[in-house]
């Protein structure tokens, strides 16, 4: 379930840190964020989808890695981010 380009985008230039920002932690956290909203919403309408499931699982970690990793090296924007995200403080 890949999201489209306009959306995309749009994520970028919402959360980049400057013009030619596609990569930064906080892209790649809001981006993954954005993929699990959309297979959540999918796996409560199809609780059977199993691989789905182990897709979104591995989403998780990943955005949890990334989020752990911003804490330790950028925290003012690791707390801006999960306040613009909505994302609970597990630490």
């Amino acid at each position: 379930m890949a999201l489209d380009t306009a959306k995309k985008q749009q994520i970028i230039t919402d959360f980049a840190r400057d013009a030619k920002d596609t990569g930064s932690s906080e892209v790649q956290i809001a981006l993954l964020s954005e993929r699990i909203s959309t297979l959540t919403a999918h796996l409560k309408a199809n609780p059977k989808d199993h691989s789905s499931r182990l897709g979104l699982l591995k989403l998780v970690g990943r955005r949890k890695h990334l989020l752990k990793y911003l804490k330790r090296t950028k925290y003012e924007a690791y707390t801006k981010l999960i306040a613009t995200l909505n994302i609970k403080d597990r630490s």
